[in-house]
């Protein structure tokens, strides 16, 4: 596949870096960042802010360089593309921000959250919840439990009326899958009215679907994503268009992308 304008550029950075952009290679950091701790990292990259699909790569490292694990994968993102969110990173001005119901994927640095399914249990050392018909994310701007999971029997039905989010779909939402194994992205963690709720990672309904501001892919590469995160290696999820990855890689200490994308 022919590169982007945004991969090109991505290329173009890390060669006048002394970098190989092609082999996932971390530049230097230029300061100290919240996830220097991480030792795991997801990262989805997009064509531009307004693509509804791009890629997903798994990176490790046990220094200071990052290396690529695995095959890349195909995902999709919010209908609308994505935006900036409320992450780890410093907030960024110059791009479109995120808003409740505008169908964009927060983009930035985000804290992986609980990993939820349909089933009681799931093959991964990383924490996970099943989830039950009463389970609720809450995506009510004015809502005191905004931007939570959380179960209508201890919060009470009325907590949960107006929200769109049931966590079993399956159960409410004719069957749907979607929901069946995904995981927490930790958006907007102080759950601030109105920047968005309830953002996670999840299944397709169908190859290259967009969501409505979740990251959804196939059910192998959600499985085989689960099995591989490991709690003490801190992992973080990052998401980001290639013209901001190339800008942010170094001093946010990121790998490089991959030059190609799935098929």
């Amino acid at each position: 596949m022919p590169l982007t304008d945004g991969l090109r550029r991505t290329c173009l950075i890390a060669l006048l870096l002394g970098v190989s952009a092609c082999a996932g290679t971390a530049t230097k950091k230029t300061a100290s960042q919240p996830w220097d701790d991480a030792r795991q990292l997801v990262l989805v990259t997009t064509p531009d802010w307004n693509a509804s699909t791009g890629t997903l790569q798994r990176f490790e490292r046990d220094g200071a360089q990052w290396r690529q694990v695995g095959e890349a994968q195909p995902i999709s993102v919010g209908r609308s593309g994505s935006a900036w969110g409320v992450g780890l990173n410093t907030a960024q001005a110059d791009g479109p921000q995120k808003r409740e119901g505008d169908g964009r994927a927060p983009a930035g640095v985000f804290r992986i959250g609980t990993a939820f399914g349909y089933a009681d249990s799931a093959a991964t050392g990383w924490p996970y919840q099943g989830m039950t018909a009463s389970d609720w994310c809450i995506d009510v701007n004015d809502s005191p439990i905004y931007n939570r999971i959380v179960d209508a029997r201890e919060v009470g039905e009325d907590a949960v009326q107006g929200s769109s989010e049931p966590m079993r779909r399956d159960l409410h939402a004719d069957g749907d899958q979607r929901y069946k194994l995904g995981f927490v992205i930790e958006h907007n963690p102080d759950n601030r009215s109105g920047a968005g709720s309830c953002i996670f990672a999840h299944l397709w309904k169908a190859p290259g679907e967009p969501t409505a501001g979740c990251t959804a892919m196939a059910e192998p590469a959600m499985q085989q994503l689960l099995a591989w995160l490991s709690p003490e290696r801190h992992p973080v999820f990052v998401l980001l268009p290639d013209n901001e990855l190339a800008r942010l890689h170094a001093a946010w200490g990121l790998p490089i992308a991959s030059p190609t994308r799935p098929q």
